[in-house]
């Protein structure tokens, strides 16, 4: 792996000029790719193997008609003070304007007028009206979404309190400006770290062209491949921090082989083969979570895991040939000034240690301590992990300045809790000798149930052969009362096809919730199992270790639950949720852990990578097993700094997206990396290994053998470039090919 590498390094360093215009022709043709697709729009979103999706699939096909797709809204009225929704002029206003709505807009599939179909609440305070559109709410134009708020401006005009609820209002998520501080932040860390700006600049200009050829190829695939906005979003915030972290590794290599006095060629060559050995190993880390997330069995996370994998494998890609190419072009700019004056000055004797060696030898002298305080640390952050709530947002979870969510306070205040999460029941009569009676004997037994404030009566399609039954919970729809009413709903259910052979499901946005959820805590176990033990194969591999892989995966397992507690106590408490923008509290995202797991554990994988090579690398030369954490601190330790400082700058920026989802993963993320870089892979890790000592790095002799050699550490190539002394040069001067790794 190394030699070839080392060659490949080489190679883009000799044609840097047609390495370089390959990569902006990838660029343009995808860009040309985007600009030329047709408009994205939502991803459609499916749950295969569920009850409530099994459900939705026979409405569309037995209820043709109902678009059961398409996008709803509800305008909501509440009269003044000492009035009513049923007074004559109250009346009028509200069906002025159904007529506007109907003629505001060719896209409205029907309109319902509250006073013929039992919209008004009980003591005649509040009414609303339904809405329903032909074509989904990433398809409505913006002259039907403008059409919907002006009718409801006007009403506002009579004295009527009007809000708007329902999926037509939904736009594109925005992402904040703090994306670009995000990135602002990254440059400056770049340009402390390595104190040029041309150094600073070529991860930042690499991540950029990785994140646009691949977020521009999935805008273009977006409408063949059904991808949805959030789609993008996420495979640039994973890009953006893989992109930049990759690069650095490889720039930070070439400026240390540079400054054991290497040929510009030789010194691209040899950072290519050693970092960049590393860098493929943690790409594939990264890419087997992302892309594992397909055992769930949700097309949507599927596509999204799978579109972040071919960033982080175009970033893999640009890191091993545009970043050597861009070397080229740079020549000894890619240190400062300063750097370069120091380099003509005579060596003034031993250098004095850095942080990262400071460091390492007080972890090597207090190291039970160290591991005591990092477990205790993140065991104790980890704790409102165990309050967890996961569901799926609706208009209750947006915050109080949206109408959305005051239309949706006026109907539970109207209505009742549950009026926001009607249940939608299914009756499949086809194998029943008595359909009607069968439906009737389903809404009778659900009637009787505590928990139910209304049932409509049933509703046959035109063949006769299907009904629908529309129920409406006593409770929140994302309560414990109300997943109990969808459990018994179901159980009944199996009871009256047992007795008529009529088939019963319970479907709806609240069944839909149950179900996900159920679906994401099911194949959570799975997932870790797949994920954890290819990882863990793939660095026993690169570590030629049993006892470092599995330290690996259980610092990986803390950190995850620590950051699972952050967000728990921010999205779901509200701890020092108005410091970062989180406006209403309320359940996790049933789908942000599995997706929290599957990246965090990839980007965690990457830091142990790139630091333990390091120590791997010195322990191979034959330094000592605590004079090897040492070296690999002195040398990686300031770099998987800037790496994480990094990546939490772009995850973070992520906050200001008005997506509740972008958001809280932005956030889970910024602060999963935190925790993994800063406390397990820079305390607990150095700690664990100094108190194994050489028993760190024991492989079975057996094992040895069967497993193939990858030469991540790059012995391999030191023996080879050491036999062959005149390979190493570049034309200019072969001397810097016989020093040895171990020196850099």
């Amino acid at each position: 792996m190394a030699t070839f590498l080392y060659k490949l390094g080489r190679l883009a360093f000799r044609r840097r000029r047609y390495v370089a215009l390959v990569w902006v022709a990838l660029l343009a043709l995808a860009g040309f790719g985007a600009a030329s697709a047709s408009t994205s729009t939502s991803s459609s979103f499916s749950i295969p193997g569920t009850e409530a999706q099994k459900a939705f699939d026979l409405m569309e096909q037995r209820f043709p008609d109902a678009a059961a797709d398409g996008a709803t809204a509800r305008v909501v009225f509440k009269a003044p003070d000492r009035q009513k929704m049923t007074d004559p002029a109250n009346k009028a206003e509200v069906r002025t304007l159904i007529a506007d709505l109907k003629s505001g807009s060719d896209q409205i599939a029907s309109v319902a007028d509250p006073y013929t179909g039992n919209a008004v609440s009980k003591n005649g305070t509040t009414a609303y009206v339904s809405v329903s559109y032909k074509v989904n709410s990433m398809e409505l134009t913006d002259a039907t979404r403008d059409s919907l708020e002006k009718v409801g401006d006007e009403a506002k005009d009579s004295g009527l309190t009007v809000e708007i609820g329902g999926d037509a209002l939904q736009v594109m998520p925005e992402t904040g400006a703090t994306e670009i501080i995000g990135v602002a932040i990254a440059a400056v860390v770049l340009v402390i770290t390595f104190g040029s700006l041309i150094a600073a600049g070529l991860p930042l200009l690499t991540a950029l062209i990785g994140v646009g050829i691949g977020v521009s190829t999935i805008t273009a695939l977006a409408n063949v491949l059904d991808l949805g906005s959030t789609t993008s979003t996420l495979a640039m915030m994973i890009g953006l921090a893989v992109g930049i972290d990759y690069a650095l590794f490889i720039v930070s290599r070439f400026r240390a082989e540079l400054a054991e006095g290497r040929e510009r060629e030789e010194a691209a060559g040899r950072a290519v083969g050693t970092a960049g050995s590393a860098v493929v190993f943690a790409g594939l880390t990264v890419v087997i979570a992302l892309v594992g997330l397909a055992v769930v069995n949700i097309p949507m996370l599927s596509k999204m895991g799978f579109a972040a994998a071919g960033t982080v494998a175009i970033a893999v890609l640009i890191a091993l040939t545009l970043v050597p190419a861009l070397l080229g072009f740079a020549g000894k700019r890619v240190h400062g000034r300063r750097a370069r004056k120091a380099a003509e000055r005579p060596s003034a004797g031993e250098p004095k240690p850095n942080m990262g060696t400071r460091w390492a030898r007080f972890v090597l002298r207090r190291p039970v301590w160290v591991l005591l305080a990092g477990v205790i640390g993140l065991g104790a952050v980890a704790v409102p992990a165990a309050s967890l709530e996961m569901g799926l947002p609706d208009d209750g979870s947006q915050p109080t300045s949206t109408t959305q969510r005051r239309a949706y306070d006026l109907l539970s205040d109207g209505f009742g809790p549950g009026f926001n999460g009607p249940l939608l029941v299914v009756v499949d009569t086809a194998g029943s000798s008595d359909g009607k009676a069968a439906a009737k004997r389903v809404s009778d037994e659900i009637g009787h149930n505590p928990h139910v404030a209304a049932v409509t009566p049933a509703a046959f399609n035109k063949a006769g052969d299907t009904a629908m039954i529309t129920v409406v919970p006593k409770d929140r729809p994302s309560s414990a009362e109300t997943e109990d009413v969808v459990h018994e709903i179901r159980d009944a259910g199996l009871r009256v096809k047992s007795d008529t052979g009529a088939e019963v499901l319970v479907t709806g946005a609240t069944a839909m919730n149950i179900d996900f959820s159920q679906k994401m805590n099911d194949a959570l176990l799975p997932y870790l199992a797949l994920v954890v033990g290819l990882a863990f194969l793939l660095l026993m591999v690169v570590f030629r270790s049993l006892l470092v892989p599995l330290k690996a995966a259980l610092g990986f397992l803390l950190s995850v639950v620590a950051a699972l507690g952050a967000v728990v106590a921010v999205f779901q408490w509200g701890w020092l949720g108005s410091l970062l923008g989180v406006e209403q509290t309320g359940p996790i995202m049933s789908m942000m852990p599995i997706f929290m797991v599957g990246v965090v554990f990839g980007l965690a994988m990457d830091y142990e990578v790139f630091l333990v090579t390091r120590m791997r690398e010195a322990y191979v030369h034959g330094e000592k097993p605590g004079d090897a954490i040492v070296t690999g601190f002195r040398h990686g330790a300031r770099v998987v700094t800037a790496a994480a400082v990094i990546m939490m700058a772009v995850f973070a920026g992520f906050i200001g997206s008005s997506e509740s989802m972008i958001k809280m993963i932005g956030f889970a993320l910024a602060i999963a990396v935190f925790f993994d870089a800063f406390v397990v892979r820079m305390a607990i890790v150095p700690a664990v290994l100094a108190l194994l000592g050489k028993r760190a790095w024991w492989l079975p002799r057996w094992l040895d053998r069967a497993l193939p050699n990858v030469d991540v550490e790059g012995e391999g190539l030191r023996k080879e470039l050491g036999a062959t002394p005149g390979a190493a040069g570049d034309g200019e001067g072969g001397s810097g090919g016989e020093r040895e790794l171990t020196r850099v």
